[in-house]
């Protein structure tokens, strides 16, 4: 696969491109100082991890002004969006909630390292952390679809959204959110995982 084209259906351009290729290498760097991806999955970076990620934006709606990516750990989603933000979208901010220490450490080194302005890193667990102004979840392999509804619903506002990458567990995890809350759910396929789906959530309440 050609890696530029296929995001070119992404309306990204060269300069973007280079700079997920900066940020590709500081991953790769990062890595051998801590577990940040699988070695085997990071020798299917591209696809597995970045393309996963910016196939996100298509779902992200222009007047986005901020989106806090839970769990952001080795960057995916929340780097990618930030970077292709960047150029479609300069007036989003991305803020990346990390828990653990080292990982929080990396992230700041990759916005500083690609002058990512708009990126504000969160060393914190989500429950404990005070957000204003959410317009948008994102989260990847982080928790449950009963748990994010939990933080969605703590962080965020009757208008705030959830885009989720979720894999072939979804179906279960659907059913049992559903006995706990309400919510509107779009479901649409993964176009780099065989089993994933990416999940639009809106309209989240607590189940009556």
């Amino acid at each position: 696969m050609d890696i530029f084209e296929e995001l070119k259906k992404y309306n990204v351009s060269r300069e973007t491109y280079e700079k997920l290729q900066k940020f590709v290498a500081l991953l790769t760097e990062w890595n051998e100082k801590m577990n940040l991806v699988s070695k085997n999955s990071l020798a299917e970076v591209w696809i597995r991890h970045v393309l996963d990620s910016a196939q996100l934006i298509s779902y992200i709606p222009m007047n986005t002004k901020h989106i806090v990516d839970i769990g952001s750990g080795s960057g995916f989603p929340g780097v990618v969006l930030a970077i292709l933000l960047q150029e479609k979208n300069p007036q989003a901010s991305v803020t990346l909630v990390e828990s653990i220490t080292k990982k929080a450490v990396y992230l700041n080194d990759v916005k500083q390292k690609l002058n990512l302005n708009s990126v504000r890193v969160v060393n914190d667990r989500v429950e404990n952390a005070v957000f204003k102004n959410v317009d948008l979840i994102t989260a990847r392999a982080v928790a449950a679809m009963d748990i994010l509804c939990g933080y969605a619903k703590k962080i965020g506002n009757k208008n705030t959204e959830m885009l989720l990458l979720k894999g072939k567990s979804f179906g279960d995890e659907n059913e049992a959110a559903r006995k706990h809350w309400q919510y509107d759910a779009d479901i649409f396929e993964n176009k780099y995982s065989n089993d994933g789906v990416v999940v639009k959530v809106r309209n989240i309440r607590i189940k009556k």
